[in-house]
Parts: C-alpha cells; structure tokens; sequence
C-alpha cells in the first residue's frame, strides 16, 4: 500500500518535472543528433509528443536529426531505467514522460526516479479522471477514499489509456 506521504512526494515530484528532459546547449548552438527515448511503445500519446517536439526542432533548425528509442511497459520505468543508466553526461540526450510514471515508480518500486533526472520544458497538461458505476455506494470522491482507507483490498482499481490512433499508408 502507497503511503499517503509517499503519496504527496511523489505527486509533488511530478508536478515540479516536466515531461521532457532536454539538454541545454549553448544559445543558437545547433544539437547534431538529438537521442530520444520514450518510455512507450510506438503509437501511444508519449510517442506521438516526442515525435512532434522532434519534428518540431527540426523544422526551427534546432537539432540536425533526432534518433528515437521506444521501451514500453511498466508506466516507463523500464525506459527511465535506461536512460538513467545509459544518458549519463550525455547532453544531447533526452526523456519524455508524464505523470503516469510517478505512479510506476512506486507501484513498480523502481531504482531509479524522477530526482534522477533533470526537467527543463512541459510540454503538455495531463487530467486524471476517476469514475465509479453508477450503482457504486461511492458518490463523492470522500466516499471512496473512506472505503479505501477502511479496507484498501474490498476496492478494485482499474487504469486504462486512449487507444493509440490506427494510421493507413497507400503505395
């Protein structure tokens, strides 16, 4: 069970980081190849911000060429672990994420987290939404979390994701 300390650390850990760790070169120096890793799989709204933000710098002609590494699963502990331990020094590497990984880096009990790396842009805003039945005893957000604290086992969880977009290609 998260304690609720822990709780608050790690949330403030999150809102205080960005979702991108970007190195810092000289002002108007151009990055030859910038060295991605997103912590997902292919598709997914990681992934489809890193690629725009690489795009992005491209087109202002701040990076010659972005190379990218996808490692999903694990709400991107796996791809923090790696760029942890792989990225050190490397100024021309960077990480994407979002708030999800907080909750990762705990669930999972990750060696590495957040304090390991430094924020330097948000790039997005993320909502986190908690519904219940609408036969559920729980009507108010106190309700759950009362039943919570009572007994954490007697409440089920469920997390979920958009759906990555399906793109087509013709020949």
């Amino acid at each position: 069970m998260i304690k609720r300390r822990d709780f608050s650390i790690a949330v403030a850990a999150a809102l205080a980081t960005a979702p991108l760790a970007l190195p810092s070169p000289a002002f108007g120096q151009q990055v030859g190849t910038l060295k991605m890793m997103i912590p997902a799989n292919p598709g997914g709204g990681w992934d489809q911000t890193g690629r725009q933000l690489a795009a992005a710098m491209q087109s202002a002609k701040l990076v010659q060429s972005v190379s990218f590494e996808n490692k999903g699963g694990a709400a991107g502990t796996p791809g923090l672990a790696q760029f942890v331990n792989s990225a050190k020094g490397d100024p021309n590497a960077v990480l994407i994420g979002g708030l999800v990984m907080v909750g990762g880096i705990i669930l999972n009990k990750s060696p590495v987290d957040l304090t390991m790396v430094t924020p330097i842009a948000r790039l997005t805003s993320e909502y986190e939404v908690i519904v219940v039945p609408a036969s559920s005893p729980h009507k108010t957000m106190d309700d759950l979390v009362k039943a919570f604290k009572a007994n954490p086992g007697a409440v089920s969880w469920a997390a979920g994701r958009p759906a990555a977009p399906t793109t087509s290609s013709s020949a």
